[in-house]
């Protein structure tokens, strides 16, 4: 622990103290926990963001859909509306969060909702959705008044969940024990070229029970895209680009774009950042400071959605502004395990 932890661990402590007993009333069945008739999948954390639901949701969106009627329910952080809202194909993120956004303009065909209740989400989807096979629940580890079918826990290969520490001194939302309640266990943004040896060290240090799964992933960084959507290009070396973020863990995108410039600017705002017109000024500044030929503006899908209404405004006008789209893939070795659990679930669950 380094110093600042020792000092905010008494905080870590209380903080502990109250989330145990919230847990342990639902544990003890004094607080109740709603069931429903319908195949639910909680993809969540014990961490305070950056563990990669997002790429997870969609991976399993892209496993699901052609199958059935998929639904994704979140909590629409950031949003400037309440309760429960439905998206449609030109909802923005301020209306239902970005990532709720995201999941519908890459998926336009599936139903997406965001709602802060979300016992309150499910019954509304049920009510609106005659045909609904499976529903995704974003984010939703800590809702303990919900009970999903099948619990699916991320952690960081960077920061394993087993050697962080409770909030404020660390970054878990509740004590590492609460790793039981996970049927499955997925290790997130792997090296690709981890080994076989390597797995076996975390698995042990996770030492996961005998009734849950571990499985191991990576992050596929995908070729860059105009903002506009018209064209796409080749991650070949530039000479200069100006990164800009609002996401929890930027590192590995930062040494991952490091590979294809020769200098690079990055400008890291907060985890789910509302952009303002002096934002995008600053971000202009930086490109424009750098003499270079070949250089270009990049920022992460999500941030995307968080700028589209302001990207063609004066402040961004036709500057060379590219994201970069990532996908989360599983190890081959553990792929078809996780989708068979995955797939299995969801047909039995169908059937009772």
């Amino acid at each position: 622990m380094s110093f600042i932890q020792i000092i905010l661990f008494p905080i870590s402590l209380i903080y502990s103290l109250v989330t145990a007993v919230r847990n342990m009333l639902y544990d003890f069945h004094i607080l109740k926990s709603k069931s429903f008739n319908m195949p639910l999948i909680s993809v969540g954390n014990l961490s305070y963001g950056g563990t990669g639901k997002t790429p997870m949701v969609e991976y399993l969106i892209k496993l699901l859909k052609d199958d059935m009627h998929i639904a994704t329910l979140s909590r629409g952080y950031k949003r400037n509306t309440k309760g429960f809202v439905q998206a449609n194909i030109n909802s923005t993120a301020a209306e239902i969060g970005d990532e709720p956004r995201q999941f519908k303009s890459k998926f336009p065909e599936i139903t997406v909702a965001v709602c802060e209740d979300r016992c309150e989400g499910v019954d509304q989807l049920l009510q609106s959705q005659n045909d609904l096979g499976c529903i995704l629940l974003d984010d939703a580890f800590q809702h303990r008044s919900i009970k999903a079918g099948l619990n699916i826990l991320l952690t960081d290969y960077n920061r394993l969940y087993t050697k962080d520490h409770v909030l404020p001194s660390g970054t878990l939302r509740e004590w590492r024990a609460s790793a039981k309640r996970a049927d499955i266990i997925v290790v997130t943004k792997c090296p690709k070229l981890l080994s076989a040896t390597g797995r076996k060290v975390i698995t042990d240090n996770i030492a996961p029970r005998t009734n849950q799964h571990i499985f191991f992933s990576y992050i596929e960084y995908q070729p860059l895209k105009h903002l506009n959507g018209t064209a796409e290009m080749s991650n070949a070396k530039i000479d200069f680009l100006t990164l800009f973020s609002g996401i929890a863990a930027v590192e590995p995108l930062e040494e991952y774009l490091m590979g294809l410039t020769g200098s690079m600017d990055s400008i890291h705002f907060g985890d789910h950042h509302n952009y303002s017109d002096s934002d995008l000024i600053r971000i202009k500044e930086s490109f424009n400071n750098f003499a270079a030929q070949n250089k270009i503006i990049v920022t992460t899908e999500k941030d995307v959605m968080r700028i589209e209404t302001l990207w063609a405004k004066e402040a961004l006008k036709e500057l060379p502004i590219y994201y970069i789209p990532i996908m989360l893939d599983l190890f081959s070795d553990d792929k078809e395990k996780f989708n068979t659990l995955i797939t299995a679930y969801v047909e039995n669950a169908r059937k009772n």
